[in-house]
């Protein structure tokens, strides 16, 4: 493996997740307020502790490297469900932007699902065989 291809993995982890960790702990401190927001969508804001769950440690599982293929296939659901749900008015600039977002994201997990996490991963250290 190149230098760049070792450095490269965990940087592209790290910004894929980084904002659904973000975007999480965001949740958390203006809960009234996305409840809200999924509720005028017709999703039920009983779910936002769920979506919490999900972006938060997905997003730490992702940058971590731990449990990525799981993680990546939840991650990539979640973005596809997201942009299907909130992002479909396309006659808006921006929630068709959005929405490509989403989707582009998605994908951007799934390679992560077939490649796997690279370097500076937990789940390295649980592939190794013991002698």
């Amino acid at each position: 493996m190149s230098t760049l291809q070792t450095f490269t993995a965990p940087t592209g982890r790290f910004l894929l997740a980084i904002m659904f960790f973000m975007s999480g702990l965001t949740k958390i401190s203006q809960y009234a307020g996305t409840q809200g927001y999924m509720e005028a969508m017709g999703v039920p804001g009983s779910l936002l502790p769920l979506v919490i769950l999900t972006e938060i440690l997905g997003g730490l599982a992702i940058i971590l490297g731990w449990k990525t293929k799981y993680a990546s296939l939840v991650l990539a659901s979640f973005c596809i469900f997201s942009a299907l749900l909130f992002h479909t008015d396309f006659s808006n600039q921006a929630e068709m932007t959005n929405f490509l977002k989403n989707i582009t994201i998605a994908g951007g997990f799934l390679t992560l699902f077939v490649y796997g996490p690279g370097a500076f991963a937990l789940d390295n250290r649980s592939n190794k065989k013991n002698p």
